[in-house]
């Protein structure tokens, strides 16, 4: 049985100024979605629609807006609505953390129509091109809360070799390192796939599909191993708030995949 090594969440201090680990990771998560991107629209089928590295700094602007803004906000609605009601003032506090992916999502979704809206750019061409660089970003994330020991895993029995005890947790049973599940999932099996799935080029719009869908399985798996919500330990068929937020994922991400799979089958008929 393992004890959370109590990382200094202060990487580097230098005077007043102090760099915390969690900057450094979404910095490593930027820095590593430009590189895929600038690789990825150098692929015949986009740089002959004109992509380029200044389309992924563009790119990652909207992004991060979208990440933010509709992150915060699905937290608010999925996870918290009652608090936020009677403390609307508390919803602009992200300094308090409190984040959704599923909302981030959203948000991205919309930042990115919003571009390639402004950009005349195919909408499902701009998903399909950084679908395979986000599971980076997540993977960067999920170690940014391991060092922090937030997000910690559910009870886990004591002969697990990698059982950890997480202190701030504020209890010494062992728990899943459900961090570093979800790094392995949604980040490194989620990336190698999708790397490989958009090597060829598909129907506009089934890579970010595919990244949906797979996505959804990743998180559903690494919810069962995931301390729920504080308030949402009880829900319907004994799931978390994460897995009843995949079920849509799941079944939309499978419908659009298929649907631009014909779409595409008509479109050379």
């Amino acid at each position: 049985m393992l004890t959370h090594p109590q990382f200094d969440p202060v990487a580097l201090q230098i005077g007043p100024v102090a760099i915390h680990w969690y900057g450094l990771t979404y910095l490593v998560a930027f820095g590593l979605f430009l590189w895929l991107a600038s690789v990825r629209v150098k692929k015949p089928w986009f740089a002959n629609a004109g992509w380029s590295r200044r389309d992924v700094e563009d790119l990652l602007f909207y992004g991060v807006l979208g990440v933010v803004i509709g992150g915060r906000l699905g937290f608010v609605l999925f996870y918290n609505l009652g608090h936020y009601l009677q403390n609307p003032l508390e919803i602009f506090a992200v300094w308090k953390g409190g984040m959704s992916f599923h909302g981030g999502m959203l948000g991205v979704g919309a930042a990115l129509a919003i571009y390639s809206w402004t950009h005349k750019r195919p909408v499902l061409q701009t998903f399909d091109v950084i679908a395979p660089c986000v599971p980076t970003g997540l993977a960067s994330g999920r170690i940014g809360n391991f060092i922090n020991g937030e997000l910690w895993g559910r009870f886990a029995d004591p002969s697990l070799p990698w059982a950890m005890v997480f202190p701030q947790s504020g209890t010494e049973q062992p728990r899943h390192p459900s961090q570093l599940y979800q790094f392995a999932l949604e980040g490194v099996l989620l990336f190698v796939f999708l790397w490989f799935y958009g090597r060829k080029q598909r129907a506009p719009g089934q890579v970010a599909a595919a990244f949906v869908v797979g996505y959804g399985v990743c998180r559903f798996i690494a919810e069962y191993f995931r301390q729920p919500d504080k308030g949402l330990e009880n829900l319907p068929l004994g799931l978390s708030m994460g897995q009843w937020l995949c079920v849509p994922m799941l079944l939309g991400g499978a419908l659009w995949w298929w649907w631009a799979g014909q779409r595409e089958q008509k479109a050379k008929a």
